[in-house]
């Protein structure tokens, strides 16, 4: 079975938004002693998704 790939296209704000609540997400996870095994691997894509310029075009 293949796995499916996705698009996320988001503005720099959106990102700051993610990576913090990812960090604080984190920061619980090692307070409680839990694993943080999927957050890291999360930060690490993230860290290294390819940056497109992508062109918008409201329209009413």
């Amino acid at each position: 079975m293949r796995s499916k790939k996705y698009h996320l296209y988001m503005d720099y704000g959106e990102y700051r938004e993610i990576i913090d609540a990812l960090i604080a997400k984190k920061n619980d996870l090692i307070a409680t002693g839990h694993y943080t095994d999927a957050i890291d691997e999360i930060l690490i894509k993230l860290s290294r998704a390819k940056q497109k310029k992508v062109k918008v075009i409201y329209t009413a």
